[in-house]
């Protein structure tokens, strides 16, 4: 069998605050997750009753602490096996359009029992604040900005809705909407079923957003068309501003009517009356939306190729646009177009600017541009081992090490060390990764002849050091680079 061994530089194998999140307790003192005693509004997740500020010390950001009680342990037993697998199937999810949920764990007392979970801070604020402060400044939506945030919303609820099983949103407003400086659309507060405690105690009983709810809400099971209607009210008011209750303590349907026949595309116009139309089973998925003529292009050959680059960035060395870019002839003809009737036409390296194809790779990969007219594959969660409270992890005591829980984050970008040794038959081999949470991990191992590059990736996925949804790519990348190294006269190959 294949043994891999730690090295000094693997410092991500316990990531500490990983391990510490189960050894919490109220002074927060020397842990990686610090808890500022500041209140945070980020949408007003559906039984939480409190949010506030943490810092992450070892990557030095800011998060979010959440907190939701339960006074009655009975209560909470009830529910804790059916809150346990919507925690779990949170943790799956992972698009750029979607603030992180990144970790949770239970702290059960002997009077009462509470769930904390950390998730993404949006300090930028919500699209209900974006769009007041536009108002305020006399200014109108850009149609342009208005396609591409309805696209990522929709780019995000496509992936939620093709999860398996389905999650409903069921809690979609501005308020629950986030933008970030750069144009970059989140969309927080994902909690299916109803919330934590069951119901959505807050925003249903709150009047001001009680129109961004559909009509069959809360009457018969939650399916994507509840989704697809407050997405379609969040998408009038990023056109119109703001849709007009007219003094009244709600927004009434004739104020709907109105904002929607006040846009003068009518294209635009087609578009939100198809989302809120009144019979569910008439109102289109999210998938299918991304299609109509109003957001539907096609997309460039620069789009393409940028999330092709962005797709595969684990095969290429670091920092490689910007070394290629330097070493390309500024007067060198990347095309041309060759015309009968007119002078050719020819597209130079010194028409690209180095720093500006930077910027788009990188709101590529943020998500500001997602692929919309490809069929999504539909996520498959991994199995990840349960969190425990404090208490459990402190009766549990066994001499046998605990089982790993299973890698989830992804690998960026790798690379190898084959070394030959002329006396034995072994190769030696130190694998380089890097993972997309920015972490560095180096594995090495010696591989004999009759070793074959997945036994062992198998390997490295039962010892958690890379996630199963990585395995073909780097048995591939190995099987590579052992052929290389196979038929190179050179003792060290490098990849």
């Amino acid at each position: 069998m294949l043994r891999m061994r730690i090295t000094p530089r693997d410092d991500s194998f316990f990531p500490s605050h990983i391990k510490d999140l189960f050894k919490m307790n109220e002074s927060f003192k020397n842990d990686p997750w610090t808890r500022i005693p500041e209140p945070v509004s980020q949408g007003n997740v559906p039984g939480v009753e409190s949010a506030s500020l943490a810092m992450d010390t070892e990557e030095g950001v800011e998060v979010v602490w959440n907190e939701v009680l339960f006074q009655d342990k009975k209560v909470f037993k009830t529910v804790e096996d059916k809150m346990k697998e919507m925690f779990e199937n949170l943790m799956q999810v992972d698009h750029p359009n979607i603030v992180k949920f990144h970790k949770y764990w239970l702290d059960i007392g002997d009077n009462h029992a509470r769930v904390v979970f950390i998730t993404e801070y949006m300090s930028s604020g919500s699209l209900k604040q974006f769009l007041k402060k536009t108002k305020k400044n006399h200014k109108t939506m850009n149609v342009k900005a208005w396609k591409r945030w309805c696209t990522q919303i929709l780019s995000a609820l496509s992936y939620l809705h093709s999860c398996d099983p389905p999650i409903i949103h069921g809690n979609l407003t501005c308020d629950t909407i986030f933008i970030q400086h750069n144009g970059l659309i989140k969309i927080g507060s994902v909690f299916p079923e109803g919330g934590v405690h069951g119901k959505l105690h807050q925003h249903r009983d709150d009047k001001r957003n009680l129109h961004f709810f559909s009509p069959e809400y809360g009457s018969c099971e939650d399916d994507y068309a509840i989704d697809i209607f407050s997405f379609g009210i969040c998408a009038l008011e990023m056109a119109v501003l703001e849709i007009q209750a007219n003094g009244d303590s709600v927004v009434s349907k004739e104020a709907i009517s109105n904002a929607g026949q006040s846009l003068e595309d009518p294209l635009m116009r087609e578009f939100t009356q198809m989302c809120v139309r009144h019979n569910p089973r008439l109102r289109p998925t999210a998938h299918d939306l991304l299609f109509h003529r109003v957001l539907f292009e096609v997309h460039s050959l620069k789009l393409l190729a940028a999330h092709c680059l962005i797709n595969n960035q684990y095969m290429l060395p670091e920092n490689c646009v910007e070394e290629k870019t330097k070493s390309f002839d500024p007067n060198g003809v990347m095309a041309e177009i060759i015309h009968n009737d007119r002078p050719r036409v020819q597209l130079k390296y010194s028409h690209v600017s180095p720093l500006e194809l930077d910027k788009f790779l990188e709101d590529v990969k943020n998500g500001i541009y997602p692929l919309m007219n490809f069929a999504s594959t539909r996520p498959h969660p991994v199995p990840r081992a349960l969190s425990m409270s404090q208490e459990q992890v402190e009766t549990v005591k066994t001499p046998t090490p605990e089982p790993q829980e299973a890698e989830t984050r992804k690998v960026v970008q790798m690379h190898c060390n084959l070394e030959s040794n002329e006396e034995t038959t072994k190769t030696h081999l130190t694998l380089f990764l890097k993972l997309d949470d920015k972490l560095h991990r180096q594995l090495s191992c010696d591989i004999l002849p009759n070793d074959s590059s997945r036994d062992l990736v198998n390997e490295l996925i039962h010892h958690s050091f890379i996630s199963e949804e990585d395995g073909d790519k780097i048995v591939a990348f190995l099987e590579d680079a052992l052929n290389r190294h196979r038929g190179s006269a050179s003792a060290i190959t490098t990849i």
